[in-house]
């Protein structure tokens, strides 16, 4: 670390030491991965509000496309905290937090898609009869 460090934010780089370039390039590359999902479900939230608009679609669609863009934007704040906490335990030599948000996003989508699939059928279902 240099004698005067004017990066920002300060609470990431006044503490350790320089880490390697390479793991801290790969760990802002995986907070902008975790950015571009995020922005990935709010993408899908304004398609979905687009289609919803258009034509006469079930409200659930209009829940889903809120939830979407809801996780889009919680998904983006946790890539900026775990950035942070990455890089400072890069800095000090610490071991690396786990993933916290994985296991949540996977959750995520499997309830979607379970749900999705339900009404998917139960619709099937209404129609025949």
């Amino acid at each position: 670390m240099t004698a005067k460090d004017d990066r920002r934010p300060r609470s990431v780089y006044s503490v350790g030491d320089e880490p390697e370039v390479q793991a801290s390039l790969a760990n802002e590359q995986t907070a902008l991965s975790w950015i571009r999902t995020g922005m990935a479900l709010v993408a899908g939230g304004v398609a979905l509000i687009t289609l919803a608009s258009i034509g006469d679609l079930p409200v659930v669609i209009v829940i889903i496309a809120a939830l979407s863009s809801l996780g889009g934007a919680v998904l983006g704040i946790w890539a900026l905290v775990s950035w942070r906490r990455s890089e400072r335990a890069l800095r000090l030599s610490e071991p690396l937090p786990p993933p916290a948000a994985l296991p949540w996003v996977v959750a995520g989508v499997v309830a979607v898609g379970l749900f999705l699939a339900g009404f998917a059928a139960f619709r099937a279902i209404e129609a025949v009869q």
